[in-house]
């Protein structure tokens, strides 16, 4: 696999205005839209300026009685999007659990976008049903579920766990002789979804639209490795008045990467009849590699799991999927609508997928997965993650070896969480708030020069520290180098210098 020959067009809106591959990659053909390889992977000014330039270009913004023609209106976007648009294929995009995506997936997506097949019912789409059915049976056997699991892919994996916490609520009425699809949740004896406090924020969103209300997602302590904590759940799960729903565990943290003892967990959610769903949105790919995938061993004693590929995977946004271990748990979205399937056409077999999700138009997002399975196979997209892997743990190391910087977790999949100041700062008598401050200026800085993205969170309290803004990397372009990463520490480092400085002048923050 090789990158463009050099007398290749670099420019996406080139006279072919197609996507390019970057001609610096090593091995992996990544898409980007941006042709300016001297700018970093955001437009440099503040976001005002910038959107605010965007929109200028774009002109008065009403329907236009004329249109200026394909060619000039795909240059005018296309111009957009190089200018003012992010280029994750940089090495130094390193902000979010968004990666660069590979070209064969972006060409895939397009046959998709051209087919413009549905997945509700046969004849909207034969072969992609097949896909479908195809990707989701790989990836159900890549988790170590049986013959009886299904899946289904979903806009994202807010809506996978959404989807998880809908079966899971018709699970427990259905135990508590309830139909809760017809008459509600009345009769339910306060419902709730255990969850870690790590545990992404779409936990509380499903509870708030399935009415069992955001206060419903009870938060379980994690451990000093941000784990979910098996004695405080087996506390909570013994309070009596409540009905235990779920329990959600996570495999892969936003930010730790972190994983959840999975098995430990479904030995107490046995003990209540409860559903034990995984969000391994982040966490599913390590089963790619032969080095990571023992950290996700315990996937098959959940009952659903959430899987996303536009994380690790380096598939276009959205490409998410809900597995479930026994596929009769979907029954409750069959519907038979006469207009796209009587019966009698399911009968003879003209069935699609509109069982499986709350969707009925569903764009064949599979095409793009199993041309991507298909073109890398497991150990392909093993070695682009053990690339990534290894860059999270060499950045880690640079941390470490740094004075001015210090690391606040050790890494666990490809994220790296530090700050800026570290040991240089240690015996000044600053106060929790400045240094928080400083974290947050570093990035914004970064951020408007365009040249480095890297993200932010916050650390919780640990071992007698308090609760900490930290800098994030988060590591999934797999043509990077550990140089790529030198040099943007190297710059978090100068500008970290350039706000402290500006800081103690100004006075600020002393005790």
């Amino acid at each position: 696999m090789s990158p463009l020959p050099a007398d290749a067009p670099l420019s996406p809106f080139g006279r072919d205005r197609r996507l390019v591959e970057k001609d610096s990659c090593p091995r992996w053909p990544l898409a980007s839209t941006v042709a300016d390889r001297d700018r970093g992977p955001l437009p440099a000014g503040l976001p005002t300026a910038v959107l605010q330039r965007t929109l200028e270009i774009l002109g008065e913004a009403r329907v236009p009685s004329t249109g200026v023609g394909e060619s000039a209106a795909l240059d005018l976007i296309a111009g957009l999007l190089d200018e003012n648009g992010i280029d994750l294929s940089h090495p130094h995009a390193a902000a979010h659990l968004q990666p660069p995506v590979l070209q064969v997936a972006v060409d895939a997506d397009a046959l998709a976008s051209a087919s413009n097949a549905s997945m509700d019912t046969y004849d909207s789409g034969p072969a992609t049903l097949a896909i479908e059915q195809w990707v989701v049976r790989a990836l159900a056997g890549l988790a170590g579920f049986g013959p009886a699991a299904d899946g289904v892919l979903t806009p994202g994996g807010s809506i996978s766990n959404l989807l998880a916490v809908l079966i899971a609520r018709d699970s427990a009425a259905a135990a508590a002789g309830i139909d809760v699809r017809r008459h509600g949740m009345h009769g339910l004896q306060k419902p709730v979804v255990f969850c870690s406090e790590l545990a992404h924020f779409s936990v509380q969103r499903a509870c708030a639209a399935l009415g069992l209300g955001e206060e419903a997602a009870v938060t379980i302590a994690s451990d000093d490795d941000f784990r979910m904590r098996l004695d405080v759940l087996a506390d909570e799960l013994a309070e009596p008045g409540r009905t235990p729903v779920a329990v959600v565990a996570t495999a892969g943290t936003t930010d730790y990467g972190s994983i959840d003892p999975i098995a430990g967990i479904a030995e107490l959610v046995r003990q209540y009849g409860a559903w034990l769903h995984v969000d391994a949105a982040y966490g599913f790919g390590a089963l790619f590699s032969d080095r990571l995938a023992p950290l996700v061993a315990e996937l098959p004693c959940a009952d659903s799991v959430t899987l996303d590929l536009h994380k690790i995977g380096w598939q276009p946004a959205a490409t998410s999927m809900l597995l479930v271990a026994d596929r009769n748990r979907f029954e409750a979205f069959g519907r038979s609508v006469d207009y796209l399937n009587p019966a009698d056409d399911i009968d003879s077999g003209l069935d699609g997928l509109l069982g499986r999700s709350l969707q009925t138009t569903r764009r064949p997002d599979a095409v793009k997965v199993a041309t991507t399975l298909t073109a890398y196979g497991r150990a392909g997209l093993g070695k682009m993650l053990d690339t990534c892997h290894e860059l999270a743990h060499a950045a880690a190391a640079r941390v470490v070896a740094d004075s001015n910087l210090e690391l606040l977790a050790p890494v666990t999949l490809t994220t790296v969480l530090f700050r800026v100041g570290g040991r240089e700062l240690a015996a000044a008598e600053l106060t929790d708030d400045w240094l928080d401050g400083v974290q947050g200026e570093v990035r914004r800085r970064l951020l408007t020069s365009g040249r480095v993205l890297v993200g932010r969170t916050k650390v919780p309290a640990r071992g007698g520290r308090p609760a900490a803004v930290a800098l994030k990397l988060t590591l999934l372009n797999p043509n990077a180098t550990t140089t790529d990463i030198e040099e943007l520490l190297d710059q978090v480092v100068a500008t970290g210098h350039d706000v402290l400085s500006d800081r103690m002048a100004s006075g600020e923050g002393a005790a």
